[in-house]
């Protein structure tokens, strides 16, 4: 006998009420939270929180140790690492989630369709993901951004399709599913027809498990394009993003100037800490088997 679906308002009114529930025994993901919450504020305050210019160059105080002047230090060319790091944040974060909104969209939307109406249109689109597959990710990614530039735009762009597969793949085997349950049954013999069947019955009901694929995929976009900084195909000098920075700072490891990389690198790797943390708390929310 199959398992009918609940509705959608039902299925978030009982995902809220889990959320405040994980939210209260879970402290690490509650923790992460925050910390993710306030990394988000500095993105959007950044340009009034910040004590310099991130842009200025002042050679005199060039590789300056951190300071009550410049709290984070400066950088071989004088540039306070504070102001770098707090103005990269909204870069990092806007380009991780416009990769992982873009791929969300189109994954699910090609998926669903997949899933749903099967035969040839779940062959084309099933060949399209599994050619992207076939190529390793981060390299697909470097010969995007290096065929088109790299500005982050292309960036952006290369994330999402090299994260495409990860959204269709799980939303055609979710769809593929639900297209026979009695619910969706009842729907179709009730007028509706596959577009409203998909848009407002079946989509609905896998959106909270997308969500979790979702946000810990925020976290692998944020490192992607730090990587593709790192090696000189993500973001152009002097802007001020992670990936750039800690590439920068690398040259000075065994000089012993340790602020001009720990700092960038630890706002990275919190932030992806934070997201991945949050995914794990999501997945616990809808999993019965994780709660009471």
């Amino acid at each position: 006998m199959m398992v009918d679906a609940v509705s959608p308002n039902a299925h978030s009114s009982t995902f809220w009420r889990d959320a405040r529930h994980m939210a209260a025994e879970n402290k690490l993901t509650l923790a992460a939270a925050i910390t993710l919450l306030l990394f988000v504020v500095i993105s959007i305050l950044a340009p009034w929180l910040i004590p310099y210019d991130p842009l200025a160059v002042d050679t005199s105080a060039a590789l300056k140790p951190p300071t009550l002047t410049h709290l984070f230090g400066t950088d071989a060319l004088g540039r306070d690492i504070l102001s770098r790091v707090a103005i990269a944040t909204r870069l990092d974060i806007g380009m991780a989630i416009g990769a992982v909104a873009l791929s969300f969209i189109i994954g699910t939307g090609t998926g669903a369709i997949a899933g749903y109406f099967g035969g040839w249109t779940d062959a084309i689109i099933g060949r399209v993901m599994d050619t992207i597959m076939a190529f390793p990710l981060f390299v697909l990614a470097m010969g995007i951004v290096a065929a088109l530039g790299n500005s982050v735009g292309n960036i952006v762009l290369a994330t999402a399709i090299i994260n495409l597969p990860f959204y269709s793949r799980f939303a055609r085997s979710e769809v593929n599913v639900r297209r026979d349950m009695t619910f969706v049954e009842a729907a179709r013999m009730g007028g509706n027809r596959s577009f409203r069947l998909l848009t407002f019955h079946i989509v609905p009901n896998i959106l909270p498990t997308m969500m979790v694929q979702g946000s810990l995929n925020l976290g692998w976009a944020i490192l992607n394009a730090a990587g593709l900084s790192f090696i000189g195909l993500g973001v152009r000098p002097p802007t001020p993003e992670w990936g750039i920075m800690v590439s920068e700072g690398a040259s000075y490891i065994f000089s012993g100037e340790w602020w001009t990389f720990v700092f960038p690198g630890a706002a990275l790797v919190i932030t992806v800490f934070c997201f991945n943390l949050i995914g794990d708390g999501l997945r616990d929310i809808i999993d019965p088997r994780r709660r009471t």
